[in-house]
């Protein structure tokens, strides 16, 4: 194949990724390294392996920390199990069933919200901190996401216009 096709397709890899970190259908930072991995071995570019191996590190870290760190607020923030369940539900449900752009957000939030009033229908403000938890667990991991594949992006642009 042409190396300016792997140039473009990877540059596309890079982008998706990048919209990937916001939603939950792209496999976000993955598609982003593929990205990099083909840029770098498909259109022979002259990257240092240390990208690869820091961008790699960098996407299997944040594969863990797509779950640590929404569980980690959800529970500073009064959250219990419940919550954390209609999470994943309201997410699955929003996406498929809220017609609108970020709906799977609406329904990772409505989910905790009702999980939390579930768990203690009494105790509506404990379900609004957890609800709260859930939005700041979910701006850490977005923002860690799409630095991450920011970055990767800029390595690639900046190592084509070096060249």
């Amino acid at each position: 194949m042409n190396t300016e096709i792997y140039i473009v397709v990877s540059i596309i890899l890079l982008i998706a990724g990048m919209i990937g970190t916001f939603l939950p259908v792209l496999p976000g930072l993955l598609l982003s390294f593929a990205g990099l991995l083909l840029y770098k071995y498909g259109a022979g570019a002259n990257i240092g392996m240390i990208w690869i191996w820091i961008f790699g590190i960098l996407t299997a870290i944040s594969a863990v920390l797509n779950y640590v760190i929404p569980a980690k607020t959800n529970r500073k923030y009064g959250g219990t199990k419940w919550g954390s369940i209609g999470s994943v539900i309201g997410t699955i449900v929003g996406m498929f069933f809220i017609p609108i752009p970020f709906g799977f957000l609406i329904g990772m939030f409505a989910g905790v919200f009702v999980g939390e009033l579930l768990h203690d229908s009494s105790d509506r403000k404990k379900a609004f901190n957890s609800t709260k938890g859930a939005l700041i667990g979910f701006l850490y991991g977005t923002a860690f996401n799409l630095m991450v594949g920011l970055a990767m992006f800029l390595v690639v642009v900046i190592d084509i216009f070096k060249n």
